[in-house]
């Protein structure tokens, strides 16, 4: 009995001793497996001074300087809107037109006056010629001829007065047809067929595109540096195209509250801008000779402040930097590195001072490697 318990505890022993030498061995292999770890695969580039523009950005509003709200000019009924909202028109197309009955009946009132005014005219020249004719003949004094000259007078003056009524009319009539002062887009009816209006009363809202103008706030402490003439590159959300523009005008005072001053620049014959949308605006305020631009995605945030990895010898070695001005997806480095350096651009999120790195022949398989750095995660 003794002996079998003997030999149990011996084979207990020896399982444990077997189980340790086993977790031993694990152990050493991933202490060797860290050893011959891969390194990161990157790509790199050469620092390089180049000439840079120095430029301030402002996000600001495009307010379109050519908006006609389309008021009536006379009382009258509407017979017909011709537009609708959102339809696009062309300076000079008919888009309201008024009853202009009520201006036909005075028309034909005013010219039968004339009518009547020239039928006494006509009936005075010839009296004043019988008279003239008397006097001449001296059956009756030059008294009688002159009373009739100024009745004739009268008549004149007051056919010139019949005849200005009928072109009066004819205006005021003209104003049944109402046409687009300039090409844009129908913002808003605010009438509709049938409807009275009277004289001002608004029926059309038309959005121009052809001439807006950007107001930029930018910050009070650039203000020296903003003139007229500087030239502003604009861009918006609506549409791909980048505008060149000039400064048109700054507004004298600084906007209280926010602390910006106004830059004004105009945008001519851009139709797919849109009023009332924000705008980006760039403002070049002069160019450095030479500054030291790499990618952004090659400066990374660590505890010590913003570094980048110089590459020597197949390894990345840390480099706190100082950077400067962002343009184009690029940034000045200011300090920490010098002209020429190779730089780690793709992969330096993943990487630590003194790491073994590999570089890769294009930013493709970089790329490919970094996701699968991710995925690991």
């Amino acid at each position: 009995m003794q002996k079998n318990i003997k030999l149990f505890f011996i084979v207990i022993i020896s399982t444990l001793m077997v189980a340790c030498g086993a977790k031993d061995a694990a152990s050493e292999k991933s202490q060797l497996d860290k050893k011959v770890a891969k390194p990161t695969l990157v790509t790199v580039t050469q620092v390089k001074n180049q000439a840079v523009e120095t430029s301030e950005e402002a996000i600001g509003m495009l307010e379109g300087l050519t908006n006609p709200t389309i008021s009536a000019e006379v009382a009258a009924r509407v017979v017909k809107i011709h537009v609708n909202t959102g339809e696009a028109v062309k300076q000079g197309q008919l888009i309201v037109t008024l009853d202009a009955s009520d201006f036909g009946m005075q028309r034909n009132e005013a010219q039968a006056e004339v009518a009547r005014i020239q039928a006494l005219l006509s009936n005075q020249i010839k009296t004043v010629e019988r008279n003239q004719a008397l006097v001449n003949k001296k059956f009756i004094s030059q008294n009688a001829v002159d009373n009739e000259v100024a009745q004739q007078n009268v008549l004149k003056e007051q056919l010139i007065g019949a005849k200005a009524r009928v072109g009066s009319i004819n205006h005021t009539s003209s104003k049944t047809k109402i046409y687009a002062p300039a090409s844009g887009n129908v913002e808003k009816k605010l009438v509709d067929d049938g409807e009275f209006v009277k004289v001002g009363d608004p029926m059309i809202m038309i959005v121009s595109k052809q001439h807006l103008r950007a107001h930029l706030p930018f910050p009070e402490y650039i203000a020296a540096k903003l003139k007229p003439g500087l030239e502003v590159r604009l861009t918006s959300p609506t549409s791909e195209t980048i505008i060149k523009s000039t400064i048109h005008d700054l507004k004298p005072m600084i906007v209280e509250g926010s602390q910006t001053v106004d830059v004004i620049a105009d945008i001519i014959g851009s139709p797919d801008w849109q009023p009332g949308a924000s705008v980006t605006g760039t403002v070049i305020l002069g160019e450095q000779a030479a500054a030291m631009m790499v990618p952004e995605q090659s400066v990374v945030l660590r505890p010590a402040g913003e570094v980048v990895y110089i590459v020597r010898n197949n390894k990345a070695y840390q480099a706190i930097v100082k950077t400067g001005a962002h343009q184009n997806g690029m940034v000045e480095l200011l300090s920490g590195v010098k002209e020429n350096d190779t730089i780690v651009v793709d992969g330096a999120g993943f990487l630590t001072d003194d790491t073994d790195i590999k570089i890769a022949s294009t930013p493709t398989d970089a790329n490919t490697d970094k996701a699968a750095n991710t995925l690991k995660k």
